[in-house]
Formats: structure tokens, C-alpha cells, sequence
């Protein structure tokens, strides 16, 4: 048998994961797409555009890896999202926070990758800040609270909580053609809604939906595929290379903020290393300061006032709370995790778009005029 060279094969990882993220930092940059604005645009301008590229991406990532699924590529059973354990009020609970976030930081946590590209210097505090609360909510205080209340709260299945292994287990249909038949549906049905109406049909919109979906299975595929090797030759087990949580990932940008502060302050310590979630965070970074440069719409911008500052910094604590105990964020949930059809993701769904609209109505209120003034 071949001896895995894991050296070279998870240099191999990081590098594919670079050169997609690279991409989509740009394209993200290029088209605009953000899940804050999916949501604020239609409260705002009754515009649909924005979430429908999000759900053009959506039911492409759904697709895309019940094809890969079924091919055998990947085992949809390796992420962590389709754990047997429904993690149903942190999913909600992490999910609003999030969703409210957000919006008071004016953007998800891809949009401050993007953001920051641009030149964007509030976005630099966002990021530290939601790293920090990320890292706190993972391994300090806060993650002690969160284990002990809101985790402590869960439904204990049989199955995996992915809807293939619930209704396979119930109706008896053989799991990989049920997720396929499911997969090719409900994918089919995000899209179809995307595309209903003509004017949607934008080069810019079909770009943003379709680019960002094929990339979220594009990681899946580097890392449970590219990265898997069946024997480690040093522990003699399975392993997925380079992944923080030792199982197969697509992307997400809420601890892959507090990994990244970590690598960076601990760089001398050489058990700190680079994962696929890290090279997310500098590849989407450089992809979007590649497009604002040379279309020179980079720019500085820094904090309009106090109130701006403040709503910043709540925003970008909720994120790194909320992102953490729902399992992700509007990527991370809202697309990688969506596109294994697992019930937590929907759940998250859900609350990141609530979330955010509870958000635009306070902000809604504070801007209006106070009749007693």
C-alpha cells in the first residue's frame, strides 16, 4: 500500500481552499451579495433580489452535494451538522443573535471579509471583536453558559438529523436515493423560487447565486475528498486534513475568526497550524481587495459616531456568540450547513432572517423622530 504523504496532500487542501475562497471573496465583492442585505433590502426597498441570489446558492449547494453524495465522493455522514443530537434552542437562540448582529454590524461574517478587502476599517474592529466573543463562547466563560443552559436543551434521535437518515429509518428507502430524490427537490425548489421572474435574470445575480453555491461544494468536496485519507499513517485512522474540527467541512466565518486570531498571536507556537477555515478567512480577504483595486472602489472608511461605534461592537459580540452556539452563521448554517438538509440548519435559517428583522425594526425606530423633541 502507498504510503499518504500528509504534508504535501494538506498543502494540496489549503491551496485549493485559498484559490476558491480567493474567488469568492471577489466575486462577493463584484456582485454585493450579502445574507444582511437579502433581508434589510426587502425591508427597506422591497427589493428580492439580494435573497434570492442567496437562494439561488442555496438550492445549487443542496444540489450540488446530493449529487456528490450519491457519486460516493463524500459521506454526508462525516460533518458535524448531521449529528444525532438536535441542538434545537441553541439553533434558534444562536441563530437571532446572529441574525440581530449583523445588522448592527452591517454585515454577516463573509460581508466583513469583504468588507475589509474594500478597506473598511470598521470592519477590522468587527472582526477582532467577533473573533474575541467567538473564542470566549467556544472555550472561555461563555462557553461554560452555553453548554449548561442552552445545549443542555436537545432532542436525542435515533438518526442522523439530516431529513435522508430520519425518512429513510421511517419509510425504509435506501438513505443515498432518498437524499438524492430529496436533494434534487428541495435544491430544485430554492432555485426555481430564485428564478420565477424574469428580471432577476442579471448577469451579476445568476453570478453571485450560482459562483457561492458551487463553492460551498467545492470545499466540501477538497475537504472530505481531496483530504480524507482512510488510514493516517501515524495513528492508523481515518482523518480529514487541516480541519479544526477533525471532520469534513465547507465554509463558515465565525470560528474561523477566533482560529485565526489564535494562529496569529501564537504563530511561534508550531502546534498552531493552518486549517481550511483560516485560509477562508485570507483568502476571501485578498480575493475582495484584488476586485476593489482594480476597480477602484477601494476605500477608507471609519466609524460615522459614537452610536455607530457601539452598534458595531454589540454586533460583532452577538455574532461571535450567536455563531458559535447555533453551529454557524449565514454560511456556515445558512448554506453549508443548509445544504446537508439537516433540521438544526433550517432552524438557523429561520432565525438568522427573524433575527435581522427584529434588528431593522429597532434601528427603524431609532431613527424616527421623537414627538415629544
Amino acid at each position: 500500500m502507498d504510503v499518504v504523504d500528509i504534508s504535501s496532500l494538506s498543502n494540496s487542501v489549503l491551496w485549493a481552499t485559498f484559490a476558491l475562497t480567493f474567488v469568492l471573496g471577489a466575486v462577493m465583492q463584484k456582485t454585493g451579495f450579502c445574507s444582511m442585505g437579502a433581508v434589510s433590502d426587502i425591508f427597506i426597498m422591497s427589493s428580492w433580489d439580494r435573497l434570492k441570489q442567496w437562494f439561488l446558492a442555496i438550492g445549487v449547494a443542496i444540489v450540488g452535494f446530493a449529487l456528490m453524495s450519491y457519486l460516493g465522493l463524500i459521506d454526508p455522514l462525516k460533518s458535524f451538522y448531521t449529528s444525532n443530537k438536535l441542538l434545537w434552542l441553541s439553533s434558534i437562540v444562536g441563530s437571532v443573535c446572529f441574525g440581530f448582529g449583523m445588522v448592527l454590524a452591517s454585515g454577516c461574517g463573509s460581508k466583513t471579509l469583504v468588507r475589509i478587502g474594500g478597506g473598511n476599517l470598521k470592519s477590522i474592529i468587527v472582526f477582532m471583536v467577533l473573533g474575541l466573543s467567538a473564542y470566549m463562547t467556544m472555550r472561555g466563560f461563555l462557553g461554560v453558559i452555553r453548554i449548561n443552559t442552552l445545549d443542555a436543551v436537545f432532542i436525542g434521535l435515533s438518526t442522523p438529523q439530516d431529513l435522508p437518515s430520519i425518512l429513510s429509518a421511517s419509510t425504509g428507502i435506501a438513505r443515498s436515493n432518498l437524499h438524492l430524490a430529496l436533494g434534487l427537490v428541495i435544491g430544485s425548489a430554492f432555485i426555481a423560487f430564485a428564478l420565477a421572474k424574469k428580471a432577476f435574470w442579471t448577469f451579476e445575480n445568476l453570478l453571485a447565486g450560482i459562483t457561492v453555491g458551487l463553492v460551498i461544494c467545492a470545499v466540501w468536496f477538497v475537504s472530505g475528498s481531496l483530504g480524507f485519507v482512510a488510514e493516517d499513517p501515524n495513528t492508523l485512522e481515518e482523518v480529514f486534513l487541516v480541519t479544526n474540527s477533525g471532520r469534513m467541512e465547507s465554509l463558515s466565518f465565525v470560528a474561523p475568526y477566533a482560529y485565526s486570531l489564535d494562529w496569529l498571536m501564537m504563530y511561534s507556537d508550531t502546534s498552531k497550524v493552518l486549517t481550511i477555515g483560516i485560509v477562508a478567512v485570507i483568502g476571501m480577504i485578498l480575493g475582495s481587495a484584488f476586485v476593489a483595486i482594480i476597480t477602484k472602489s477601494f476605500r477608507f472608511e471609519t466609524f460615522r459616531n459614537t452610536e455607530d461605534t457601539a452598534n458595531h461592537l454589540i454586533g460583532a459580540s452577538l455574532m461571535g456568540f450567536g455563531g458559535v452556539t447555533a453551529l454557524g452563521c449565514t454560511v456556515g448554517q445558512g448554506l453549508s450547513g443548509l445544504s446537508t438538509l439537516a433540521i438544526g440548519s433550517f432552524l438557523a435559517l429561520l432565525g438568522f432572517i427573524f433575527g435581522a428583522y427584529i434588528a431593522l425594526r429597532y434601528l427603524q425606530m431609532r431613527l424616527a423622530p421623537n414627538p415629544c423633541s
